[in-house]
């Protein structure tokens, strides 16, 4: 049996933690903002429960969060799955996100890696060549950060060695990123 009120209290900590990071998910959101003002799109790609993660928030972006506006440009590179095992078999799994970045990305793009650890190859392959495409990098990691905080340009970490309670932090984190785009993009008549 597990400690369900236990469960709940690490939860809530790793929510209340969120809030000294309030500038940095400030500072994502804006630049998602002027990405796609700037006829940019927002790429996203993760493993696993990351990958679900992504395509969620994509499909949040593409169709609505909570408002009805035009559709926003926004890519989850977890879903073709013949794109997935060609990449995978042609190239090896560690390339599987970084061919789709070099095929789609664009310097005025946002690129988002997720990886509970941080360390997962294939996500930091892709952001190093984003970052040389010139587009700006994100990531979502958890614990100390792993590799990623030193790859991407700029990185949330939720500080929670519980790989639940990462995911649990990402998705919010990234429904605050859906709701202020969504927001800043009403104010513009042409996505209205």
């Amino acid at each position: 049996m597990i400690d369900i009120s236990a469960t709940i209290r690490q939860h809530l900590a790793m929510v209340t933690s969120l809030d000294a990071q309030t500038p940095l998910i400030a500072q994502i959101a804006e630049r998602m903002v002027q990405c796609i003002h700037k006829k940019g799109k927002i790429l996203w790609m993760g493993n696993g429960g990351s990958a679900a993660d992504c395509q969620h928030l994509a499909a949040e972006l593409v169709g609505r969060f909570t408002r009805e506006r035009k559709a926003l440009p926004s890519i989850a590179l977890t879903t073709d799955s013949s794109i997935l095992t060609a990449i995978g078999n042609d190239y090896g799994y560690e390339r599987i996100f970084q061919r789709q970045v070099a095929a789609l990305c664009r310097p005025e793009d946002v690129v988002v890696g997720i990886s509970t650890s941080g360390n997962s190859p294939n996500i930091l392959h892709a952001l190093n060549s984003a970052k040389q495409l010139g587009a700006w990098t994100v990531g979502f990691t958890g614990g100390e950060g792993g590799q990623l905080k030193l790859v991407a340009d700029c990185c949330l970490i939720i500080p929670s060695p519980i790989t639940a309670r990462i995911q649990e932090g990402h998705i919010l984190v990234g429904h605050i990123l859906c709701d202020w785009i969504e927001s800043a993009m009403m104010k513009m008549e042409k996505y209205v």
